[in-house]
């Protein structure tokens, strides 16, 4: 089965637009386990960070609760990383290394993204690096 890191931009458009390909790959996984989650307490950190911003939850249309209850299902169904491995892959913005970490951690083969500073890496080690529409197309 594939395994693959999500960024958090992926998860949060998921959130806005269900029905686009960022949705989809949720529906997927949620429903389906069409693959398998991996995921570190920094990314789900950056997903609830980023969630709390004004700016997105006026585009999502779920209560707190529900929200806070499907990022729970979400983190019962990945496979947790410690992240304790670095490495320094995306110089122009640091705070991206976080998601080839996991990915490496995890094992995973792809690392979905809509991140432009990690597209531009393409791959790293048995990593692809690839847009939530490649990815939707593997599914």
């Amino acid at each position: 089965m594939l395994r693959a890191v999500l960024d958090a931009n992926v998860v949060i458009s998921a959130l806005i637009q269900p029905k686009g390909p960022s949705g989809e790959i949720l529906t997927r996984l949620l429903e389906h386990q069409a693959f398998e989650l991996v995921l570190s307490a920094e990314i789900l950190e950056e997903i609830r960070r980023s969630l709390t911003y004004p700016k997105v939850r006026r585009y999502i249309r779920l209560l707190k609760e529900d929200l806070d209850a499907w990022l729970v299902s979400l983190e019962l169904i990945a496979e947790p990383v410690e992240g304790r491995l670095r490495v320094d892959v995306v110089v122009e913005d640091q705070n991206d290394n976080k998601y080839i970490e996991a990915a490496l951690e995890g094992r995973a083969q792809f690392l979905v993204t809509g991140d432009k500073h990690l597209l531009s890496v393409n791959a790293y080690e048995d990593i692809q690096i690839v847009t939530p529409r490649q990815f939707l197309a593997l599914l």
